[in-house]
């Protein structure tokens, strides 16, 4: 079989490629390990940019968000036994959109088959081949059975723990990576949002977030150790600690997921190896703390379509030239954003009193001074994407 672009990885970076690439009339073909079910299914990041937002509208595959999300114009800070907003709207006229990850999976699965373009599931032993030269090839089987996807690029949408960023020869790669000393014990329950807005919360005993993923189902974290074991947390411990940490009365409700997740910061660089092309987290990686990793995927693929799209419309290679720098002009943006608001709210086994009370005084700098939380509202709903 032939291609102009295989996709590996269907998940929000590869998906949107795929759409992108076909509402330019750009072929390309769609290879994912696991099921339909599964993907539609994994619990992940929950907060769009209105960049974000825009560009799935524009693509036509948000009226559903746009019915089910939610705005939320600002999020809370809570420390110090208080609480403090910070209004997005007013110190940037933007907001972000409230919308599970794997919404808008199911949302570009359903266009992609209702347009009737090639997307395989439970690919076997797929792996990447030639992409330095002008014919990659990826070899997949089905069933057992075989089978090889000539083309004339390859896009890395296969995650962190991939197939493609790890085929790239190691000397080749520089990787930066930052690896969290503490971890998310998380939560799906089914319960209305004890809030209208995000809470992120700075206790004695860790870091805290209430967060949603509709009307009736919430998203809350606990900052926990790396090897914690999450069964060993029965639902009335999960509750009391986090109405404790939030300060806020959390009702509580049935729990229906728990997970740990570690935090660590990573970037691969270049972004860019011959004809393979590395886009989301197959990339990089952020702590979720700045909620911003299914926006950077969403940033690279458009940056990756319009490349793609000049090459095939113009014959012109400078976009995809330039694919990796500038993406990852935003991506260590983003990187530091993240960083930032993960050391701001989270306890360190080893900081000193000093380190605690410093960190007390920037939050309180930070809702008292204008100047500092619109620098946190910027990056927050999201900052420009590369034109």
């Amino acid at each position: 079989m032939r291609t102009q672009v295989a996709i590996i990885g269907a998940g929000p970076a590869g998906l949107l490629l795929a759409h992108l690439l076909y509402q330019h009339g750009i072929d390309c073909v769609v290879l994912e390990a696991r099921s339909r079910e599964y993907v539609e299914n994994r619990v992940r990041a929950g907060v769009l940019e209105h960049q974000s937002v825009d560009i799935l509208n524009a693509a036509g595959v948000g009226a559903r968000m746009m019915k089910e999300g939610l705005l939320h114009h600002g999020i809370h800070l809570n420390f110090g036994g208080e609480s403090h907003r910070i209004d997005f709207e007013a110190l940037t006229g933007r907001a972000v959109m409230i919308y599970g990850q794997q919404e808008v999976v199911k949302d570009l699965i359903a266009a992609r088959l209702a347009a009737r373009q090639p997307l395989i599931f439970e690919a076997d032993s797929v792996s990447v081949h030639d992409f330095e030269s002008d014919s990659p090839q990826v070899r997949y089987s089905i069933d057992g059975q075989a089978r090889t996807l000539e083309c004339d690029f390859i896009a890395g949408c296969d995650g962190f723990h991939g197939i493609c960023r790890s085929s790239i020869p190691a000397a080749q790669l520089n990787v930066f990576e930052r690896v969290y000393p503490f971890a998310w014990l998380g939560i799906l329950a089914e319960m209305p949002p004890a809030a209208e807005e995000l809470i992120y919360a700075n206790d004695d005993r860790g870091f805290a977030l209430l967060s949603m993923r509709s009307p009736t189902v919430s998203r809350l974290y606990l900052q926990c150790h790396p090897d914690e074991d999450p069964a060993k947390w029965s639902d009335d411990q999960i509750w009391g600690e986090l109405r404790t940490r939030l300060h806020v009365e959390v009702p509580g409700g049935p729990v229906l997921q728990k997970s740990v997740t570690p935090m660590r910061s990573f970037v691969a660089e270049p972004m860019r190896f011959g004809r393979l092309f590395l886009a989301g987290d197959a990339a990089h990686i952020v702590p979720p703390t700045g909620a911003k990793g299914m926006n950077l995927a969403i940033a690279d693929v458009q940056v990756l379509a319009r490349g793609l799209q000049a090459f095939y419309r113009e014959g012109s290679e400078e976009d995809l030239s330039a694919y990796s720098a500038t993406c990852l002009s935003r991506v260590w943006k983003v990187q530091r954003f993240s960083w930032w608001m993960t050391s701001l709210l989270h306890r360190f086994d080893d900081e000193t009193p000093f380190d605690h009370r410093r960190q007390l005084a920037e939050l309180e700098y930070l809702v008292t001074s204008r100047a500092a939380a619109q620098s946190l509202a910027e990056n927050y709903v999201g900052l420009p994407l590369a034109h």
